[in-house]
């Protein structure tokens, strides 16, 4: 599996001429590196003396973002695996009216499930941005800049797992469908810009 590869693995295998890891991965990945990137913030509010009164809520923060971690690791094969149903459905047979038209359905399912996998990833990163806020103005300010890396990776994470939507919308003959993801995207773009600009304000004035 792609996540358990190590660091230089991973790179050389996006690097080369396979498929997978691609953009869709590497989103994932990045939204993997702003769960822990936070975690990591929290883990180091916990316990000083300077944050006692927010020590307890900390850790409740570090033990979610966690959890987001894992899932979004996860999601480094399962968007890889995402075409899987299309390339399948390509195989099939088409040499009868009705084998065409099974074939047809089944390759229009497997590019809703591409669709799927890189819209929910882009979808859910942007749960993070309240640990974010929390974060920047409860927790260790030692850490602020991680918090910063963090919502980079945030951003990075929506706007490639996107991308990877987009590119499978001509493949879709439900306008109305496509339609629906492109109304749903634009709304969590302005998620994504709305955030970033307010918590990335916080950053910069503690950075001052």
């Amino acid at each position: 599996m792609l996540k358990d590869l190590t660091i230089v693995e991973f790179a050389d295998e996006t690097a080369s001429n396979s498929p997978a890891p691609g953009g869709g991965s590497i989103a994932a990945l990045n939204a993997s590196m702003a769960a822990s990137l936070l975690a990591m913030v929290a883990s180091l509010t916990i316990g000083k003396k300077k944050y006692i009164d927010v020590s307890d809520r900390m850790e409740e923060i570090q033990a979610e973002l966690l959890k987001y971690k894992d899932e979004f690791v996860s999601g480094i094969d399962k968007d890889a695996n995402s075409f899987n149903g299309v390339m399948d459905a390509m195989k099939l047979p088409k040499e009868t009216e009705e084998e065409k038209k099974a074939r047809s359905e089944k390759i229009q399912e497997g590019y809703r499930n591409a669709i799927d996998v890189p819209l929910g990833l882009g979808v859910k990163v942007t749960e993070l941005y309240d640990y974010a806020r929390e974060l920047a103005e409860k927790g260790n300010s030692n850490a602020i800049t991680d918090v910063a890396v963090a919502l980079l990776n945030i951003e990075a994470a929506v706007h490639g797992a996107f991308l990877n939507v987009i590119i499978n919308l001509n493949s879709l003959k439900d306008q109305d469908y496509r339609h629906e993801l492109e109304e749903k995207m634009a709304a969590t773009r302005k998620v994504v810009e709305k955030n970033h600009n307010e918590i990335m304000k916080v950053v910069d004035e503690k950075l001052i």
